[in-house]
């Protein structure tokens, strides 16, 4: 893109997540913000120098929070909620904060619901930190930048 201004980047270590816009805690780590579109091949015939490439559809990779266990229990209640059979779907964004605090970007997901929750993994011998997760699906990102 001739003409684009480059910003600075910024750490990927100053985020927060947002479910129903309220910040949910410190996490320590979010994976799985990827969407992918599928392709059908097409090749023509009489062109043997390339194919041609139509969309189908586009899939969202399921988005993986992590944190250090906490007494709050709301991530074990939404996923509770599924669990039981009663969904509870939400919009929700991650936050990725400048070093100054200033707002960067924010990725929203829409109707998302949890599908798997995982425990800390306990050991006496370790000093690790007890961390748990919860696995989201989702009908989408749109990711926002900041002016």
């Amino acid at each position: 893109m001739a003409g684009a201004k480059v910003k600075n980047v910024s750490g990927a270590f100053r985020f927060k997540v947002e479910i129903k816009g309220v910040i949910v805690g410190g996490f320590s780590e979010v994976t799985g913000m990827q969407a992918e579109t599928e392709v059908m091949e097409y090749q023509e015939g009489g062109l043997n120098t390339h194919l041609h490439y139509f969309p189908k559809h586009t899939k969202f990779s399921r988005i993986v929070l992590k944190r250090g266990l906490t007494q709050s229990p709301e991530l074990w209640e939404w996923y509770e909620s599924s669990l039981v059979g009663k969904a509870k779907r939400t919009n929700g964004s991650i936050i990725l904060f400048s070093e100054a605090g200033d707002e960067v970007c924010r990725w929203n997901f829409f109707d998302a619901y949890p599908v798997k929750w995982n425990g800390p993994e306990l050991n006496a011998n370790s000093g690790s930190v007890a961390i748990e997760s919860i696995e989201i699906v989702h009908h989408g990102l749109k990711t926002i930048f900041s002016k």
